[in-house]
């Protein structure tokens, strides 16, 4: 039973020094010129999905628009 109230505490978020270490092993997997293609990636892939979320808001406004349109015609 004492296993298991121990085990969350060592899935919290890394801490300080924890992330020294994990910035030093991609630096080490990578390769200090591989590191800002696989940032420029990332920042493409987060700015299609903003504008994916973007284009989503923008259609179901636009849905929401024509039905409000639609019941203000009929009424």
């Amino acid at each position: 039973m004492a296993i298991f109230n121990i085990i969350p505490a060592f899935l919290g978020l890394p801490s300080g020094s924890e992330w020294i270490i994990i910035l030093v092993v991609v630096l080490l997997l990578f390769g200090g010129k591989k590191i800002p293609e696989l940032m420029r990636g990332l920042g493409k892939g987060v700015r299609s999905f903003k504008d994916g979320m973007k284009e989503a808001k923008d259609e179901i406004n636009k849905i929401d628009e024509e039905e409000s349109s639609y019941r203000g015609k009929k009424d």
